[in-house]
């Protein structure tokens, strides 16, 4: 079994910034899939960006440009760097890696944005 553990969300102010980490149990040397989500009250998850093993990055066009994912394979982490927050990113933010026979997703944190 996998387990990925997140931490670093909170209550920042808009035009904050907030780093979130996801550290997982296992090697992650060879996830080539990985990515942080967010669910907002009411709404979907939805992806937010997402990391391949080669390190190429994708993100939703609201986060372009104001996010920034990463990952270290030497510390089986991976990172979500948001800056110039927005009342409209609070929401709570999910890792998810796929892999290791399977699809595994961290316990949330919350992030709220306050204008």
């Amino acid at each position: 079994q996998v387990q990925l553990v997140e931490s670093g969300g909170g209550l920042v102010q808009a035009g904050g910034s907030l780093s979130l980490s996801c550290a997982a149990s296992r090697s992650i040397v060879s996830i080539n899939a990985m990515g942080w989500y967010r669910q907002a009250p009411g709404r979907q998850r939805e992806l937010v960006a997402a990391i391949t093993s080669g390190g190429r990055t994708n993100y939703a066009d609201s986060v372009k440009g104001r996010f920034s994912i990463s990952r270290d394979n030497a510390k089986n982490t991976m990172y979500l760097q948001m800056n110039s927050l927005k009342p409209e990113d609070t929401a709570i933010y999910y890792c998810q890696m796929t892999g290791w026979g399977g699809l595994y997703w961290g316990q949330g944190t919350q992030v709220t944005v306050s204008s």
